[in-house]
This record gives structure tokens, C-alpha cells and sequence, in this order.
């Protein structure tokens, strides 16, 4: 049983650290605004210019003039700051975001991320995206295990037109958690329902098992 993109958030989450500056991508990897956990205190960063993100609003918090680097309405934490384009860019290529949030298209075994084209059809450029993943210390990719028609995403090698090479260091998808580790993916935790032959079969990239595997926990 495949997990809902809120619990793709929620599980990603987990890996969030006390005193962390994050950056959260468009699509799933925005719903992590919402399941921040209480004991620990972060500093989410939007491209767009503001540092000190939170969740998203309930309807009498909605703000339109308050919104994410994907045009969603959001609200700002205690002690938020708002900026240009410019410093927010700044921070991002200075090296000063410790973990950054990403959807994709596609993932290979080298760490390479395809997230901006698909040939074909209609797209818009690729955004702050090339910045974070050259920029963050630690790349972590929010997807599905496999397209639309049944297709991996998790492959041996892109397809698509690359966003950044050699970045991704975990990929959360709605059936595991992978590491990539010695040129290669290792799966470390299985959504619950979900078992270990399930996700080879829905994998194109060569697995490899962890010891210690284990079911997601909530």
C-alpha cells in the first residue's frame, strides 16, 4: 500500500535537525511545512525571499500576499525576514541552506536529478533549482517510485535533461526510503504493506538490501 504525498512529507520530516535552514522545492516537498516536529526549531527558506516559512494557513490566515516559490499562500514563523530575489539567491549559493527538499522526475544511481523538462512539452524554465542543488549540503528528492504508466523513476541512468549531478543523497518515495551510497541504492525502510520484493520489481536500478531494513514509522 502506497503511502499519500502527506505521508511522503511527513516521513521526510523525520530527517529534519534542531537549528537546521531548509529549503522546500514545489510540489510534495512543500507539504514538510506541515509536520515540522515541535521539539525541534528550523528556519524554512523560500526562494522567493522569505526566511522563516511556516505551515500552510487555515482560512482565516490567508494572506495573498504571503506565499511560497510555488505561489502557495503560506505564514511566517516568530522571527521571519523577507528579502529580495538577490539575497535570497545569495544564501542559497553561499553554501548557507543545510538541507534542501526536491521533487523529480527522475533519480540514478550517481546522484543525478532530472527535474525541470520533459521533452516536449510545455515548460517554464528551471527556476532556483540548479542553484540549490549546487548550493545545499544535503539533497533530499520527495516522488513516486514510478510514473503515471507503472515506469521507474528510480533508474541507472537519467533520461531527461539533468538539474544537477552527483546531489542526491536519499530519495523518499510513496513505497521506500533509498540512500545512495557507493554508486549505488540501498534500500533502508519500506512504507508499511509495502515489501522489499515490491519495490525491486518497481525499480530499475540494481537494490541493494539493507541489514537493518525496516517499516516506516509515523
Amino acid at each position: 500500500m502506497s503511502l499519500s504525498k502527506e505521508q511522503i512529507a511527513q516521513r521526510i520530516a523525520q530527517e529534519l535537525k534542531d537549528g537546521y535552514y531548509v529549503n522546500l522545492g514545489i510540489g510534495i516537498p512543500t507539504l514538510v511545512a506541515n509536520y515540522v516536529p515541535k521539539n525541534i526549531e528550523i528556519m524554512l527558506q523560500s526562494e522567493n525571499g522569505l526566511l522563516g516559512m511556516g505551515e500552510f494557513p487555515s482560512d482565516d490566515q490567508v494572506d495573498p500576499d504571503l506565499i511560497n516559490a510555488g505561489k502557495q499562500t503560506v505564514t511566517a514563523s516568530k522571527g521571519a525576514a523577507f528579502f529580495d530575489s538577490a539575497e535570497s539567491f545569495a544564501m542559497i549559493r553561499g553554501g548557507h541552506v543545510d538541507l534542501t527538499v526536491l521533487g523529480a522526475f527522475e533519480v540514478d544511481v550517481k546522484g543525478n536529478l532530472a527535474s525541470w523538462m520533459i521533452p516536449g512539452k510545455l515548460i517554464k524554465g528551471m527556476g532556483g533549482a540548479m542553484d540549490l542543488v549546487a548550493g545545499a549540503e544535503n539533497i533530499i528528492v520527495a516522488m513516486t517510485h514510478a510514473n503515471k504508466h507503472g515506469v521507474s523513476k528510480i533508474l541507472n541512468k537519467c533520461s531527461l535533461p539533468l538539474t544537477g549531478v552527483q546531489c542526491v543523497k536519499k530519495v523518499v518515495t510513496d513505497l521506500a526510503v533509498l540512500e545512495l551510497k557507493d554508486g549505488a541504492f540501498h534500500l533502508m525502510e519500506l512504507a508499511p504493506e509495502v515489501t522489499a520484493e515490491e519495490v525491486v520489481s518497481k525499480t530499475e536500478a540494481p537494490l541493494v538490501i539493507s541489514d537493518q531494513l525496516k517499516t516506516m514509522s509515523f
